[in-house]
């Protein structure tokens, strides 16, 4: 598989980042607002399945750290990497071609994003790597039609990257994208959702979610049908990490925002998968910040008090 990789420098990919610099170029004002910080944090991730004969469960667990600067006007560069702690899933597969062949440190994601609005339209645009072990480019688009319902649409086009036996990119040629709708019912905090689209691995299906939302928590019940596994369900955690009182520095060591926990009853790993471009992205605070887009959970009282450091 990797043979079949076109080799590429550094280069393309630093074009990229710079072209989506010039096409919207920051504001200067804003880039020296008091909300310009870099935050370098940690997270976990803890996973587990029970489909092996000779124990009940295998684990894996690895740290996530990574950063995030934002540089005012809702401009951010993020990063993230992996570092194994405990690996038992031992899945050749997984190891020769997603970056996790004879070492403990893997890269994980490292783009450029801009949040903006188009009249009623939010938008999120974002150039690099993403999880998944996809590079390329990715837009985001969130339109309110009541305070009670939503569409929501995800497109990019990107490519495979790998660092198994060094750096490789296939081209960057894939299309994947989802679009449906969803509704918030304020008085008990619930988002209903369901969206439909064309997945990384080249599926496509459709998913229908409940989410309820809790004071430092969400909660969520979902189904899916595929075209390749049929039909398959489960429910994911969502849980916001302390402290929740916070000083904003110009440099900020903190843990991750969340820890999430998902769980699926036919452990279909390959299905119904698209690619984050935050690497703290997760289904209680969406795609936007809060101060851009009141709605939907934004609307709850805020996880996180955060005031200046004077």
């Amino acid at each position: 598989m990797l043979n079949r990789f076109r080799r590429f420098a550094a280069v393309p990919m630093l074009t990229l980042l710079l072209g989506a610099m010039l096409v919207c170029p920051p504001n200067r004002a804003a880039a020296q607002q008091k909300n310009m910080s870099f935050d370098i944090f940690s997270g976990l991730v803890f996973g587990f399945r029970d489909i092996s004969y000779t124990r009940q469960y295998d684990l894996y667990i690895s740290l996530t750290p990574g950063f995030k600067w934002h540089f005012g006007d809702h401009w951010q560069v993020a990063g993230k990497m992996y570092v194994d702690v405990l690996d038992q899933f031992n899945d050749p597969y997984y190891s020769q071609y997603y970056n996790r062949r004879g070492t403990i440190f893997h890269f994980g994601m490292l783009d450029l994003s801009k949040e903006f609005k188009l009249g009623e339209l939010y938008c999120k645009a974002s150039a690099g790597f993403f999880s998944e072990s996809r590079y390329g480019v990715d837009l985001k688009l969130f339109l309110p039609v009541a305070k009670w319902f939503a569409f929501e649409a995800q497109g990019g086009c990107t490519g495979l990257f790998s660092t198994a036996g060094g750096w490789g990119l296939s081209p960057m040629q894939r299309f994947a994208g989802t679009i449906g709708g969803d509704i918030y019912l304020s008085r008990t905090n619930t988002q209903l959702r369901g969206v439909i689209g064309s997945y990384v691995y080249r599926d496509w299906g459709a998913e229908v979610e409940a989410i309820r939302h809790f004071r430092h928590s969400s909660v969520s019940l979902y189904a899916n049908w595929n075209n390749k596994e049929a039909f398959d369900g489960g429910f994911r955690v969502v849980v916001m990490l302390p402290p929740y009182h916070r000083k904003q520095r110009m440099v900020n060591f903190r843990p991750a925002s969340n820890f999430y926990l998902p769980y699926t009853i036919m452990a279909h790993e390959w299905t119904n998968r698209m690619y984050n471009t935050d690497p703290e992205e997760n289904m209680r605070d969406g795609w936007f910040s809060r101060d851009l887009l009141d709605w939907g959970s934004h609307t709850m009282e805020p996880d996180f008090i955060i005031t200046p450091k004077e």
